[in-house]
């Protein structure tokens, strides 16, 4: 698989001159002034030494080196990634019918997390091991980095910069279709930060998912308090957010290459889903959360503003903008309740 479409990926830009970097500072300055909020943190769970064997490497060297089994139907993987540098893991949830037929290829759904997070969220905040395990279709949940963004990072043109992108896509996605029989009909669906990456692996590969969808993702990086909520993000796991993407300003195309909203006519022939609250506590909140709703607040009207540019560019779009409900797990359990059945449908296309 190919790394993004050349017309959305921009040129490396040389490493900054101090000059540069002067301009940058004042920027994150006025960023982190902005910031009211870091995203949710939350506690990643070690796994014990997982159990070979080995497999074939990817079209690039990554191979899976030891896999763990957690139950008859959960396995734990650990990639070696030359992307990255290094192992990952990444968590699979094999489909009911997955050793009745041997020979047999399935559909696949990639589950991402958000930030201050690891591969485990899902399997531990959802009860996505009981729906996978009445569904004829694999569930991936690879490993995203405390605060990814699932890119491949700008970072000043180092060249050990992390490439979570080219991991994911390009080293993940083909070792799942030999190890695990995985076909290519692929949905993806991401909360918070895992939403926007959703919707941008979606956009930046365009056919490569027949759905994409994003629980509380933001849809605009061009919006002030999405962007004060990345730096603050990046502050919180200790990193220069400047590593990412560069700064708005002096990688303004970089940023439109990871803006949902600018590439609206490259997700024509992937149905969509997106969902949002209002910030404001809610059915499902138990208890009074503060951040939880001040990163839900700016996101409903962006939802609302990118699904209209979707359908305008003629994309099949389903939206849930819910009058009350915070940045948490209890909405996007029940939203990955919502949309499992209409995933199933899809796959099995």
């Amino acid at each position: 698989m190919t790394s993004p479409h050349p017309d959305t990926a921009p040129a490396r830009r040389s490493t900054p001159s101090h000059r540069t970097r002067r301009r940058i500072r004042p920027h994150l300055a006025l960023l982190l002034a902005a910031a009211t909020a870091a995203v949710t943190a939350l506690a990643p769970q070690a796994t014990a030494a997982p159990q070979p064997p080995p497999d074939p490497t990817g079209d690039d060297g990554a191979r899976i080196t030891k896999v763990r089994r957690l139950s008859a139907l959960m396995r734990d993987l650990t990639i070696d990634s030359p992307a990255m540098g290094k192992t990952l893991p990444v968590r699979v949830l094999l489909p009911k019918h997955y050793s009745r037929h041997p020979k047999r290829r399935f559909p696949v759904l990639y589950l991402l997390q958000g930030v201050s997070d690891n591969y485990t969220a899902w399997t531990r905040e959802t009860d996505v091991e009981r729906l996978a395990a009445r569904s004829d279709f694999l569930v991936v949940m690879p490993d995203g980095g405390r605060a990814g963004y699932y890119s491949d990072w700008w970072d000043y043109d180092r060249p050990d910069a992390p490439r979570w992108e080219t991991f994911h896509i390009d080293e993940v996605l083909p070792l799942i279709e030999r190890r695990y029989r995985a076909n290519t009909s692929r949905a993806v669906i991401g909360l918070s930060e895992g939403g926007l990456g959703a919707l941008n692996y979606a956009a930046r590969h365009p056919g490569l998912f027949r759905y994409a969808g994003s629980f509380s993702g933001i849809t605009d990086t061009s919006d002030t308090a999405s962007r004060a909520a990345i730096v603050a993000s990046c502050v919180r796991e200790g990193f220069d957010p400047v590593r990412v993407w560069g700064t708005p300003e002096d990688q303004p195309e970089l940023w439109a290459s990871h803006n949902p909203i600018r590439m609206t006519d490259r997700m024509r022939g992937t149905q969509v889903h997106l969902s949002a609250g209002n910030g404001k506590p809610g059915p499902l909140d138990k208890k009074d959360d503060a951040l939880a709703q001040i990163l839900e607040t700016p996101l409903p009207l962006q939802t609302y503003r990118y699904s209209q540019a979707l359908r305008r560019a003629g994309v099949k779009v389903t939206t849930h903008i819910y009058p009350r409900g915070t940045h948490s797990w209890p909405y996007w359990q029940r939203e990955l309740h919502i949309v499992w059945p209409t995933v199933s449908t899809v796959l099995a296309r």
